[in-house]
């Protein structure tokens, strides 16, 4: 019983901590600068998954080619 309480203070208490800090960020930076930073996140998350298609890409080529499979499965 005691950690349950314990356990929903912390939880509590990391999200008042949380919410302060993110409505003081807000504040801040504005409403364009929030955009800005939300555009440069999302171009970040796109470059690193494209940045990963592309090495997937890469090794399945390798492997396909260390273990003599064709690159176009035959019909």
């Amino acid at each position: 019983m005691i950690k349950r309480v314990f356990w929903l203070a912390a939880g509590a208490a990391i999200g008042v901590v949380t919410v302060r800090k993110v409505s003081a960020m807000k504040s801040a930076v504005g409403p364009e600068g929030l955009n800005r930073a939300v555009a440069q996140l999302a171009d970040s998350v796109a470059d690193f998954a494209d940045a990963f298609r592309q090495g997937m890409q890469e090794r399945e080529t390798d492997l396909r080619t260390a273990l003599g499979i064709d690159a176009e499965p035959r019909p």
